[in-house]
């Protein structure tokens, strides 16, 4: 079974048309037999994003609630850490690879797990990749 960790730019590749690649839709099919593991923010970045998405007419109403359903399928791994105890790991990473403390959660979680990442964050790419970890196409 693929264990991996997302963040939210490679889980949007597949709510949104024109994000959408061979790749995002390759490690979609992939999702039945795989976990994916996020941190606890995840959820709320997601919401954010999608909210964003319809208040400017990208998506509609139906879209989002159809999105989230999907990800409810995919019943994505919450990270059980308390905050209070990597919070200090996750700011040391943004701080070396000039992240953001969000992006930084997601190669935290990663790096601490010994799994791979998708994301389509080019900083959060860069960063994963000078830290050794191995990279999903999205």
């Amino acid at each position: 079974m693929l264990r991996f960790v997302a963040d939210v730019s490679a889980v949007c590749a597949w709510c949104f048309d024109d994000e959408r690649t061979t790749a995002s839709e390759a490690l979609l099919a992939r999702l039945p037999e795989s976990e994916l593991c996020v941190p606890a923010l995840f959820l709320w970045e997601l919401a954010n994003v999608l909210l964003m998405a319809e208040q400017r007419g990208r998506i509609s109403a139906a879209d989002r609630s159809q999105f989230l359903a999907l990800v409810g399928q995919l019943d994505p791994a919450i990270d059980p850490a308390d905050p209070s105890v990597v919070w200090h790991d996750v700011l040391s990473l943004a701080a070396q690879h000039r992240l953001t403390s969000y992006d930084a959660t997601y190669l935290e979680l990663a790096m601490r797990a010994g799994l791979p990442l998708a994301s389509r964050d080019n900083a959060l790419i860069e960063a994963a990749r000078s830290c050794g970890l191995a990279l999903l196409a999205c």
